[in-house]
């Protein structure tokens, strides 16, 4: 498994309450379903590359304790709000100090729209982890769930798949397939979230050609 983990393990339960807690005012895809899938890949990878548990396990449960609409211009601060929030809990329960800045650094780094290099090993799984959350399977369905949520169509009636035209996902949620979740892949940081990545990505090309075929 990854590091030791003392800090981590002296406060889970604290730390698990509380980002249940803010994880219920949540929309659709970022709800606490969606923060213990993170939490649960992260444990994974930190393992598999080696990342320290006492930053990689509050920084999963925290990663969105801060909730910004997607439709918000505040939207690609929202993680760098959400690492000045969990530095502020943490520090009040006692969380060993040396560790925070690293902590806020994985938060801060884990957004697509915040677009901040991850610097470290832990920053690299968190951010692979929560990018894979939004692909295969379970990424289709949080697509759609929050689609449906923001009232947006499923496809384009007259282009479904984008084919003559640039897609938006202000549109319609089968174009943020194109616009985000297809190109995610070749984001991922760590060889493990590649290897994911891929089986994830997979799926969702059939899932699309399985639509095609149903138009």
């Amino acid at each position: 498994m990854g590091s030791a983990s003392t800090a981590w393990a002296t406060h889970a339960a604290s730390i698990e309450a509380f980002a249940h807690a803010t994880g219920e005012r949540a929309d659709a895809a970022h709800d606490v379903a969606h923060l213990a899938r993170v939490v649960a890949m992260a444990q994974k990878l930190a393992a598999e590359e080696r990342a320290s548990l006492d930053v990689v396990m509050p920084a999963a449960w925290l990663h969105d304790c801060v909730h910004v609409p997607v439709t918000s211009p505040d939207r690609p601060r929202a993680s760098i709000m959400a690492g000045d929030a969990a530095v502020a809990y943490l520090h009040g329960i006692g969380y060993d100090a040396t560790l925070l800045n690293d902590v806020h650094h994985v938060i801060a780094a884990h957004s697509f729209s915040a677009k901040i290099a991850p610097r470290t090993v832990a920053a690299r799984v968190v951010e692979d982890v929560d990018r894979l959350d939004a692909i295969g399977a379970i990424g289709i369905a949080r697509c759609l769930m929050l689609g449906g949520q923001l009232g947006r169509t499923l496809y384009d009636a007259a282009d479904p798949f984008a084919e003559h035209r640039t897609p938006s996902d202000r549109v319609s949620s089968i174009d943020h397939f194109y616009t985000k979740l297809l190109t995610l892949v070749d984001t991922m940081q760590t060889e493990s979230g590649r290897r994911e990545a891929a089986r994830r990505t997979a799926y969702m090309h059939a899932y699309l050609q399985q639509l095609r075929s149903e138009l």
